[in-house]
């Protein structure tokens, strides 16, 4: 029987989705149900003074107008992952432009819309601090005076975390480990300061979720990545056990980090009680820009070498801009502290990244997770360094990347991929470039721990009398393919075909736990606990069978549900109804997997698996106009083993493509805390015209891997090294650095400006 990881296999949703039949959170309704809509402040920062909402009720169709002084007594109306700072609506004060103040439930979205024209809110407007280095002034109003409840996480050796370690910054990262002393023998010592743009997830499919609740049950049906976790924010919140919340998953049309914790439901399950009806809030597409964005940056790093280019020690100070309300960003903050060192070996490493609040839209997970502001900054300075000692920046990196089998730092995991070979992929791969004026070649490594700290994952596989596999696992499909290769990794394990296997919709009450889709995770972690129940029951099969056939269940192998034993093939069906009769049987096992605590790693578990993404690129630059245009890009990441290779190759060309825009023009644009550019129609994302036209990426399997058959994540590493490997390719091709992003036309002109008269005040 051929192999379930043959390359023509096709994604189980491949015929729902281009025929349309593919059923997501925005397609589903229930029996009753209403449309809510809310009011979002247009101030980035003021204090509510009156909220009059007599002539939104009084709209035909509305059933309930929500604003602070109706929640309800009685639960914690503050949400967050370690640090519950944001509001399920504003109270007394609203933090950016687009905080809700009010929401509407009705019988249509435009009696809905229609009650939100009708309220009335009087402000007092309150100073603003719409940037980092505003947020981070002497005397800078605080967003939160007072400050909200949160915790530390546990951390191992050589981390700590902090909260409120200074004003307007809600939680410091902070590693350390080798001796300070290691600056005062270095050479050379480069300090270098780098900006990191802030860009927006584009999900096509909106926020959307359902929620019939009363005090005592909620169920939802919502575009999570986190059905788990979000059940137990909820029951928190709404401070019933666990078990009385149910969190209904299906198809999410399109993540990359943003659909996690609370985002629909909390407004939707208070409306529903408030009106003992169930209750939709789909947000437009527009809501979505004020709803979650990546982090905007500011990295300081301090790199001291040998005159010879050996790396010795890195400090380095960085700056996540986390909006409004903290969300994510501790955890953000964690992995870009943790990753600024890349891939490289040092004697000395000291690092803190900080949350500083500003009032603009709250940031969160983003694809790469901390990792692409990390390598934005980290593989620039590389090539900073190695330009300024007069070594090639190829030869830079070949004297100090880790090998395989090094730790990443003490304690930690080692690397599981051949990060020279990688390298010298993409390098061969873009070949000689013709060396004329105004073109160049640069090239970077992104590299970021994968699999989820701490992260636990349960599976059940489920074998009919006939044969038929079904899989209950809570791994959410955002698009990525992750629910195909599962039915891959057990049908591979059954040796049955892949059609045969399908998955069970998401459920909590009845899907076994799983800590969340992400961090590239679905197919090494929970991956492990369907082989582990696959093999399980497998090998309960052959049990049975060598019990009805009066052998050693070690003389049997399975093959597509029959037991064969020598030239001997005995259909299991046929073995099932001998014993149990015409009802049947069903076989069942569970599998589980969890990395092991340990205090050694200084994130508290060791990583499961490294996700690295190379990159090189050519480019031309237009002194002109300063216009950089990608000539050829190729990228490559290492799969272990590619249960389903053309997925593979679409994560990694899909970030790829991510990494370009960031490169190049995508950003949210702010003008004192107002978003000028959150419309899908303005806001500039990639084109067909954009994809360049020599666009090349390779699949690695080096087969290293911690998961099923040596497989490991391959996601997000893709996005890490485009943008750093696109200025390298600029300072090549012209000379200037650009430490910025956007690379933008205006900004690469400027520089060249700079550089032709030097004593003119502009920078880039």
């Amino acid at each position: 029987m051929a192999s379930a990881f043959d390359e023509r296999v096709r994604r189980r949703d491949a015929e729902a989705k281009t025929t349309g039949g593919a059923t997501y959170g925005a397609d589903l309704a229930v029996a009753g149900m209403l449309h809510a809509k809310v009011l979002r402040s247009p101030h980035p920062h003021a204090a509510i003074v009156s909220i009059d909402t007599a002539a939104a009720a009084a709209v035909p169709g509305v059933r309930a107008v929500l604003t602070a002084a109706d929640l309800p007594s009685g639960i914690t109306p503050y949400y967050g992952y370690i640090i519950k700072d944001q509001p399920i609506v504003a109270i007394d004060t609203v933090r950016f432009a687009g905080d809700v103040v009010a929401a509407v439930a009705a019988d249509s979205e435009a009696a809905a819309a229609e009650a939100l024209e009708r309220i009335h809110v009087v402000y007092r407007v309150l100073p603003a601090v719409t940037t980092i280095d505003a947020a981070l002034a002497d005397g800078a109003p605080e967003l939160f005076p007072e400050a909200p409840p949160g915790a530390v996480p546990r951390y191992g050796a050589g981390a700590r975390g902090a909260l409120r370690p200074r004003s307007n910054v809600s939680y410091e990262f902070a590693y350390q480990t080798g001796d300070p002393a290691a600056f005062d023998r270095c050479d050379h010592v480069f300090e270098d300061e780098f900006r990191f743009s802030r860009m927006q997830h584009f999900h096509l499919e909106p926020y959307v979720g359902i929620a019939s609740a009363t005090r005592k049950q909620i169920e939802v049906w919502t575009s999570t990545q986190n059905p788990f976790p979000l059940r137990r924010e909820l029951a928190r919140m709404f401070r019933l056990p666990e078990n009385r919340v149910r969190v209904n998953v299906p198809l999410v049309g399109g993540s990359f980090g943003a659909k996690s914790n609370c985002k629909t439901e909390p407004v939707a399950i208070v409306l529903s009680q408030m009106t003992g009806r169930p209750v939709r809030w789909c947000m437009t597409f527009e809501e979505s820009f004020f709803t979650n964005s990546q982090h905007a940056a500011l990295l300081r790093l301090r790199t001291g070498v040998m005159r010879d280019g050996r790396l010795v020690a890195r400090q380095s100070e960085i700056f996540l801009d986390a909006g409004a309300y903290s969300g994510a960003s501790p955890l953000v903050a964690e992995k870009c502290g943790y990753r600024i060192p890349g891939p490289y070996r040092y004697d000395f490493i000291d690092t803190r990244c900080s949350c500083v609040m500003t009032n603009t839209t709250p940031a969160g997970a983003f694809r790469g997770f901390g990792g692409a502001q990390a390598t934005w900054a980290s593989e620039s300075q590389i090539d900073m360094i190695a330009r300024r000692l007069g070594i090639t920046p190829y030869a830079m990196r070949a004297l100090n990347l880790l090998h395989f089998g090094d730790p990443f730092v003490p304690g930690e995991t080692a690397i599981d991929s051949d990060l020279h070979v990688g390298l010298d992929l993409v390098i061969d791969e873009l070949g000689a470039i013709e060396r004329t004026p105004n073109r160049g070649v640069g090239f970077a490594i992104g590299l970021k721990d994968g699999g989820g700290i701490n992260k636990a994952a349960q599976a059940r596989v489920k074998i009919t009398t006939g044969g038929e596999v079904t899989i209950d696992c809570a791994t959410v499909e955002a698009g990525q393919g992750a629910r195909s290769s599962l039915c891959q990794i057990a049908a591979e394990v059954l040796s049955t075909p892949v059609d045969r296997v399908i998955i069970s919709p998401i459920d909590t009450d009845q899907s076994p736990y799983d800590h969340g889709t992400n961090a590239s995770s679905a197919t090494v972690v929970m991956g492990r606990a369907v082989l582990a129940a696959a093999e399980r029951v497998r090998d309960e099969v052959l049990r049975f069978t060598a019990t009805a056939l009066s052998c050693d269940p070690s003389e049997l192998r399975l093959e597509n549900w029959h037991a064969v034993r020598g030239e001997e093939s005995h259909s299991i069906a046929e073995l099932v109804l001998r014993e149990f009769g015409n009802i049947g049987f069903q076989f069942a096992a569970d599998g589980f997997q969890k990395a092991p605590l340990d205090e050694r790693a200084p994130l508290d578990s060791p990583c499961v698996f490294w996700e690295i993404g190379w990159a090189a690129v050519a480019v031309a630059v237009d002194p002109g106009t300063g216009k950089v245009t990608i000539e050829k890009l190729v990228v490559s990441g290492d799969a272990g083993k590619a249960i389903n290779p053309l997925v593979c190759r679409g994560q990694d060309e899909g970030a790829a493509m991510m990494g370009v825009a960031q490169a190049l023009f995508e950003q949210m644009v702010f003008d004192d805390g107002i978003l000028m550019n959150g419309d899908p129609l303005v806001y500039r994302v990639p084109l067909a015209e954009d994809v360049p036209v020599s666009f090349v990426s390779i699949l690695q399997e080096q087969g290293r891997g911690p998961g099923p058959f040596g497989a490991k994540g391959f996601a997000e590493g893709g996005l890490l090294p485009i943008a750093a490997a696109v200025a390298n390719a600029v300072d090549d091709a012209v000379g200037v650095r650009i430490t910025e992003l956007p690379i933008s036309p205006q900004r690469v002109h400027r520089a060249l400006f700079l550089q032709k008269s030097p004593t003119v005040g502009v920078t880039a």
